[in-house]
């Protein structure tokens, strides 16, 4: 008689279902914290490149505010009576900008000294032109450091792009300063043929002084654009560029012919002069919102570049995350939960205690057969087919 094998119940293996997912815990953790820190990185540099653009918008509003200051000195000395609409609009321009962005930039407190100074200046020209140019150099001094304090506070000074630290070093330093020291040669120029000939050739000096003022950043502007136009990648950088920077270029180069005396007594011809600097002024106009806006472009293709970063970086962390979370699923879901107990080989399960293989080993046998006498066998009684005719 074959005795079935008793089934086993196996207990649950919980450890070894758990393992495959606490590996892809451990394995999601350094994921998440590489995906949060790529993405805490991209975060910071939209806020710098935001930033920058905020400096970009001020500047803008800027410009207008330093043709109309120094086309106001010029009419102060000269004694030639300026409308103060050009101005006032320029600076309510300002005033709304920088009541939008200024606590952002830390500008506040700087415009509202400027402003103070320029909403003092006199409706009328002032009778003394010494004095005139003495109060609007106080002025325009303040309107340079606004300058200075905006490209450090938005972080246009530390771009890393070449072509934007380039521009913006052109359109927000050294473009005002040109403008600004163009507007002070012109006007000494005119003080000096007013004043004595002892006086005159004393003031050679200050002139030389403020010519070299006009023309150092005027090639220093010069250059930067030369830099950029030769290496940026923009087609239309150099054909807007180009028409007026050549303008002021030429502007300057006469200005600074025109500044020298034509005479021993120190005598300047103011006329030319004038008309350079209006010409250079002119160029430097349309100049400025065609470097500012190509500074934009390049700010504005920098954020669509991190924005395509950050979702790269999400995408790549949410991938990882559910091919992690799929291997811990599909290991737990194929281990069985209740198994009979089997040898470590796999086959046939031994057999009970007692109980020994047969000669071919495939099934347990029973007892062995008692032993018979030899001689006569007695088997047991039989139906024989011719039993029930006797």
């Amino acid at each position: 008689m074959t005795v079935p094998a008793p089934r086993v119940r196996r207990r649950p293996r919980t450890p070894g279902r758990l393992l495959p997912l606490l590996l892809a815990t451990a394995l999601l953790l350094p994921v998440a914290f590489l995906v949060v820190q790529a993405h805490q990185f991209v975060d910071t540099d939209r806020d710098v490149v935001g930033r920058e653009r905020l400096g970009v918008e001020y500047l803008r509003a800027l410009g207008p505010v330093t043709d109309a200051l120094v086309d106001a000195q010029s009419a102060a000395v000269t004694g030639r009576s300026l409308r103060r609409d050009t101005l006032d609009q320029a600076v309510e321009r300002a005033a709304t900008v920088d009541a939008r962005i200024g606590g952002e930039l830390s500008t506040s407190e700087r415009w509202a000294g400027l402003r103070a100074k320029l909403e003092a200046l006199p409706e009328r020209p002032l009778t003394d032109p010494e004095a005139a140019f003495t109060v609007y150099g106080e002025v325009t001094d303040l309107l340079l450091a606004l300058h200075g304090k905006v490209r450090e506070t938005s972080g246009l000074i530390r771009d890393p792009g070449v072509d934007a630290y380039f521009l913006q070093d052109g359109v927000a330093e050294e473009m005002p300063e040109a403008m600004v020291a163009a507007g002070r040669l012109t006007d000494l120029a005119v003080l000096m043929n007013r004043r004595p000939a002892a006086e005159r050739i004393q003031s050679l000096s200050q002139l030389a002084t403020l010519r070299g003022a006009a023309l150092q950043p005027a090639n220093d502007l010069a250059n930067n654009l030369r830099a950029v136009v030769e290496n940026t990648e923009s087609a239309d950088l150099g054909t807007n560029v180009l028409t007026p920077f050549d303008a002021y270029q030429r502007a300057v180069e006469t200005m600074a012919l025109h500044s020298q005396p034509v005479d021993r007594a120190g005598t300047v011809d103011t006329t030319r002069l004038l008309a350079a600097r209006n010409d250079a002024q002119q160029a430097a106009k349309q100049l400025h919102p065609v470097l500012l806006d190509e500074i934009d472009r390049l700010l504005v293709e920098r954020l669509d570049g991190l924005d395509r970063d950050r979702l790269l970086i999400l995408g790549a962390g949410g991938l990882a995350a559910l091919l992690l979370l799929g291997l811990a699923v599909g290991s737990w879901m194929s281990r069985p939960s209740d198994t009979s107990a089997a040898p470590a080989g796999g086959g046939v399960p031994p057999p009970p205690p007692g109980v020994r293989w047969d000669a071919v080993g495939s099934r347990p046998a029973g007892p062995p057969p008692a032993l018979q006498p030899v001689g006569q066998v007695h088997e047991p009684d039989r139906w024989r087919p011719f039993d029930a005719a006797r």
